[in-house]
């Protein structure tokens, strides 16, 4: 056979096995959307929650279960991103100066938890299991943390990740993710497998961590927030999706490349943007790639559950499952007991962090590579973390109950089922909600208030404000708090990914209430069309509006001609957001605009309102002269 023969057999070969792979993935994916589709409606239509459907799914049609999808520990390490953007989004709301202040609880309350979580858990393995101290080590350690992954999107969703509550359960999180870095260090010390020459030691580690750090907050300052600027000139919405990605896959590969935690690198690249007046755009744009990773996630954590080790040992799986959630929720509560909070507080962030978590996965496969441990034996544990994650959808709910228990330190969080029921409702209680219902307010108008961030709950409680806790996006509360009867419900959230999909529902169960939306740019308005909003407000424009006119009566610009202007500005604002609701293309209408040196389309509108005003004063005068004043 000629060498061209052979060449283009090898090619054909290639092709094929190319075509085998994409057809598996192809099919291997839809198996794995359409499971996780039906298990998520069944769990979460019996009230439990997304990640246990996530979770069962994968079991299903995992190489444990049926065996219709393979490769779980591959699709685990893709998945791992979705925590990577989870805590890119939670590091966009943590500005640098409100991490400085969380400084105490991130070393204080996390480190105690760690260590001494990890210490009893070592011991434990150690007197019970009959691991040799190493081992009991090596398996004690990574079982001290807790997953990242179901805790953070409940406390974000609820809004609670900024109160004191939601605070202290994130800084114990970010400790565990900053432990990572010296587990992995133990792990290596204890190995007794031969010595990697690639393996950096621990040191050499830490010192990596402090310069990659160092780097991130550098190229957040002088790389992306410039780069954002320029992106906002072009309106371009593409530019800012792969900004926001190029930022998250940057500093996680930035971090893996140094073996360290991925997910720490994309907070901190986080907390870099937080300050950015782009940051809401970037969260509504990632938000997406984020829930399907997350959802992905789960699914390769039950996917990698060996079923088999389950079955040959249920009663040791499950006893250690409960065994660790018991002795972590026990530990942590006397913890945070001990560093001052209340009994409620402490009970319910025992609970809320009682799982184990993610990198438990991570480190278990590393001690086996260590020889500490069987392979067996780490995929028990696995096992034990995966169980021990099905228990959190149930003991949040007993956490969340006891988070504003009497006796906690949070403030006091009303439902507004015991408002009194007014003539309005407004949803959202900061800067923009306030002056609405102080207008309100001066009319005699009767206003519920909600909102769902306790901070702000807390605050407004200082200027004798009640406030409502909830999310008043649900129309189950909204109906607590008694929109069926309210003429208004005003909207006055700083929310820019609420969209005509959350806001339709509303508009039809209460059909006798106008509905007013505060939106946070032009694009937030079109992403509106069809939801039925009587009236909606960009927080912007009119302030803007009130500016460009101060600005004009200083340079000494005609009253008559200020009105002019501003009408024709207006105007023009109305019939280009029509043009882009026609087109469904945000460069639409460009023409409906001022522009430097004038523009065809606003010089024709203004010079409408001009001749219309001058004819109506044409008028006036002629009646005037003609006796014509009205007074009589």
């Amino acid at each position: 056979m000629t060498l061209l023969a052979l060449t283009a057999a090898a090619s054909e070969a290639a092709e094929k096995a190319a075509e085998t792979v994409t057809d598996t993935a192809l099919i291997e994916g839809a198996i794995l959307l359409g499971v996780a589709t039906l298990f998520v409606l069944i769990f979460r239509r019996l009230g439990l929650g997304a990640v246990l459907g996530y979770l069962i799914a994968g079991a299903i049609v995992g190489p444990h279960g049926l065996g219709l999808v393979g490769g779980g520990e591959s699709k685990l390490a893709f998945a791992e991103l979705g925590i990577a953007f989870l805590l890119f989004l939670v590091g966009l709301e943590l500005s640098p100066g409100r991490l400085w202040q969380m400084r105490r609880a991130i070393f204080g309350l996390g480190m105690a938890q760690v260590v001494v979580t990890g210490l009893i858990l070592t011991g434990l393995i150690h007197l019970t299991l009959g691991f040799s101290p190493a081992a009991s080590l090596a398996l004690g350690l990574p079982l001290a943390l807790s997953s990242t992954a179901q805790v953070l999107p409940g406390l974000k969703s609820s809004g609670r990740i900024n109160s004191p509550f939601g605070e202290k359960a994130f800084s114990i999180l970010l400790f565990q993710d900053l432990a990572i870095v010296p587990m992995i260090t133990i792990v290596a010390v204890l190995s007794r497998a031969p010595a990697d020459p690639s393996a950096p030691p621990g040191w050499q580690m830490a010192f990596f961590t402090l310069w990659a750090i160092v780097v991130l907050v550098l190229a957040g300052r002088f790389i992306v927030n410039p780069l954002l600027r320029i992106i906002g000139r072009y309106g371009e919405r593409e530019l800012f999706v792969i900004v926001g990605l190029l930022t998250i896959l940057a500093s996680a590969a930035l971090m893996h490349s140094l073996h360290l935690s991925t997910a720490l690198g994309a907070f901190i690249a986080g907390v870099m943007l937080a300050d950015s007046p782009y940051r809401h755009e970037i969260e509504s744009d990632v938000e997406p790639f984020r829930l399907i990773l997350l959802g992905l996630f789960f699914l390769a954590v039950g996917m990698v559950l060996d079923v088999g080790a389950v079955m040959e040992r249920p009663l040791l799986v499950l006893g250690l499952a409960l065994g660790l959630v018991a002795v972590k929720v026990v530990v942590l509560t006397l913890i945070v007991r001990l560093f001052g909070k209340p009994w409620p507080v402490a009970l319910g962030l025992g609970l809320l962090l009682s799982q184990g978590g993610e990198f438990g996965f991570l480190l278990f496969a590393q001690a086996a590579d260590a020889l500490l441990i069987e392979p067996e034996a780490a995929s028990l544990f696995s096992a034990v973390v995966t169980l021990s994650m099905v228990t959190t959808p149930f003991l949040m709910l007993f956490a969340r109950n006891l988070e504003f228990a009497p006796g906690s330190d949070e403030p006091d969080l009303d439902d507004p089922e015991g408002a009194p029921r007014g003539s309005a409702i407004v949803v959202g209680y900061g800067r923009f909600g306030q002056i609405v219902s102080q207008m309100l307010h001066g009319v005699a108008c009767s206003v519920t208030l909600i909102d769902k961030k306790p901070s702000q709950i807390e605050l407004s409680s200082r200027f004798d404000t009640k406030v409502y806790f909830g999310d008043g996006l649900r129309i189950d509360l909204l109906r607590r708090a008694g929109a069926e009867e309210a003429r208004l419900i005003i909207f006055c959230i700083d929310d820019a990914s609420v969209d005509a999909a959350a806001l339709k529902p509303i508009v039809e169960a209460f059909p006798n209430a106008k509905i007013l939306m505060r939106v946070f740019d032009r694009r937030q308005q079109l992403a509106l069309d069809g939801s039925g909003v009587d009236t909606v407000v960009r927080e912007v424009f009119e302030s803007s509006v009130a500016m460009g006119l101060t600005a004009l009566r200083y340079l000494d610009v005609d009253p008559s001609e200020m009105d002019d202007v501003e009408s024709t500005l207006r105007h023009l604002d109305d019939t280009r957001l029509q043009a882009q609701l026609d087109e469904g293309d945000l460069s639409a209408g460009m023409d409906h605009r001022f522009k430097p040196g004038g523009g065809r389309e606003a010089d024709s509108v203004l010079e409408k309102y001009r001749r219309k005003r001058q004819a109506a004063k044409a008028a006036r005068e002629e009646n005037e002269a003609m006796g014509l004043t009205g007074e009589g």
